[in-house]
């Protein structure tokens, strides 16, 4: 993973480019960081339609990944993946800089 940039997985990619195709009108998932969850930070994943001047923006295929700056911050270095399992489906980012996370997989600490 490179320390500068966040990337995607292929099965991310994948499974932003297929929930992007059946929702008329989106043209991207936005992933940003936020105060709060169980471990003091969480993402929070939405589609939007626009980009934001300050985004940074991650391609991949036909995957577009969206992340203001002051969020980058705290993913650089991070890929975004998506797994399948038995437990379930859910977008996951493997954050380096994380030194805690908790079950729910969307909450972590600096």
């Amino acid at each position: 993973m490179n320390p500068d940039t966040v990337t995607l997985s292929d099965s991310a990619a994948k499974r932003i480019a297929k929930i992007l195709s059946s929702e008329a009108g989106k043209t991207a998932m936005r992933v940003s960081v936020e105060g709060g969850g169980c471990s003091g930070f969480s993402y929070k994943f939405d589609l939007v339609d626009a980009q934001e001047d300050d985004d940074v923006v991650v391609e991949k295929g036909e995957a577009t990944v969206l992340i203001d700056k002051l969020s980058l911050i705290y993913m650089l270095g991070s890929e975004i993946d998506f797994v399948d399992n038995l437990l379930g489906q859910s977008f996951q980012i493997n954050n380096p800089n994380a030194v805690a996370s908790c079950g729910c997989g969307t909450s972590f600490s600096i």
